[in-house]
């Protein structure tokens, strides 16, 4: 990590730290006083924008049904596929809370990062002790993506987009396979909920009640 002078804060990025048993020791070692940001989303969206992604790179992977259960007919799901096992937020954030209290890490909705982005920065923003710099007016809806665009009100710069790799259309999936992954992720998810003291309500958001 670069030098950090008073004043400064620096951040890097890395999607695979919170799910690596090895990060939070390492990383505890490194700065006992670390500030963490996770952004998470319904575990099911998150599995199926993971197989897409991974599809667009290997077209001949077998169906997202396949992959997901060890047996389609009793209906058990492959938690050892990473697409899967990702989602499991509460087993992996159990290895972070063995070296940081909860008040060190910043839960962000991936789902409100794109209805309302400028809402969530405010609390990132908070979480950093900086001043709420980014604003609404920093912020523009792109239909085309389906995501929030950044751009800088003080000049006509071109806005900064997500690139080709996000806002891919999902391969449709059987709703009978969303709906026993509903059922699988749900004990995990009010897990969760309870560790954060976050209800993200991923349930409500499928009409799940």
């Amino acid at each position: 990590m670069p030098k950090t002078v008073e004043g400064q804060i620096t951040m890097e990025k890395t999607p695979s730290y919170f799910v690596t048993n090895e990060a939070p020791k390492r990383i505890h070692s490194m700065a006992k006083d670390i500030k963490l940001i996770v952004v998470v989303r319904n575990p099911v969206t998150r599995a199926i924008s993971d197989y897409t992604q991974t599809l667009s790179k290997k077209p001949e992977i077998p169906t997202f049904e396949v992959l997901a259960f060890k047996n389609r007919t009793l209906g058990l799901i492959d938690a050892s596929w990473s697409a899967i096992r990702i989602g499991i937020y509460a087993l992996h954030l159990e290895n972070w809370l063995q070296y940081f209290p909860l008040s060190q890490i910043l839960f962000v909705s991936g789902e409100r990062l794109i209805v309302d982005p400028a809402g969530e920065m405010a609390k990132v923003q908070d979480f950093l002790g900086l001043k709420r710099v980014v604003t609404e007016r920093h912020f523009y809806f792109n239909k085309t993506k389906g995501f929030p665009c950044l751009k800088k009100p003080e000049d006509s710069s071109a806005p900064r987009c997500l690139g080709k790799s996000k806002g891919r259309t999902h391969p449709r999936i059987d709703p009978d396979v969303i709906h026993r992954l509903r059922k699988f992720y749900k004990p995990f998810n009010m897990m969760f909920y309870q560790m954060t003291g976050q209800d993200f309500q991923w349930e409500q958001e499928e009409g799940d009640k």
